[in-house]
């Protein structure tokens, strides 16, 4: 959590920005001193009414604790940068899982925010993409978030993450840039 001085110069230094430009990371870099950048990322979300389940297809969801020690090795699999973007570390659902050959290959969890709202993660193993893992899982967790009474959101980067999102029925309403300052 930023101190009121510090959010004091970012609103001063983003207000010489247009709208549209703060999630822009290269003119936010002329305003602000940078140390490192998440994003820009797409937010989404989805209601009951709106939201397309998957079918499962040829795997199976399986229900586990957000802590089971193999959604660690997932994590190992898949790199340090995808288990961040993912944060299943954080999940504060169960863990919704599909496997392969006896391993977790794809999990989805969410973290539940304030506000009602269920913040989705979603990882599967590089060499298992493509295949519909993460539609299924990320259909698993949202159906549970709404059952919850919650609000799907999906924060998307990459570009097939945002076509996971879109295909589970979720709307692109926002864009967001997170920054570290130095």
């Amino acid at each position: 959590m930023p101190s009121e001085r510090t959010a004091v110069i970012v609103r001063q230094a983003l207000a010489s920005l247009p709208v549209q430009a703060v999630a822009d990371d290269a003119l936010v870099r002329q305003v602000l001193s940078v140390a490192r950048v998440l994003g820009p990322a797409t937010l989404s979300y989805v209601s009951r009414d709106g939201f397309r389940p998957a079918e499962d297809g040829p795997w199976t969801v399986e229900r586990r604790p957000a802590s089971h020690p193999e959604l660690r090795a997932l994590e190992l699999t898949a790199g340090q940068a995808d288990a961040d973007e993912a944060a299943l570390d954080e999940i504060t659902s169960p863990a919704f899982v599909v496997r392969a050959r006896g391993r977790i290959v794809a999990a989805a969890g969410y973290r539940t925010w304030p506000c009602g709202t269920a913040h989705v993660g979603v990882l599967t193993a590089p060499q298992e993409r493509g295949r519909g893992l993460a539609r299924v899982t990320g259909s698993a967790v949202v159906a549970h978030a709404l059952d919850a009474g919650l609000l799907p959101q999906w924060r998307a980067r990459l570009p097939a993450s945002r076509r996971v999102a879109d295909a589970l029925g979720f709307v692109e309403l926002g864009r967001q840039l997170s920054v570290e300052l130095s």
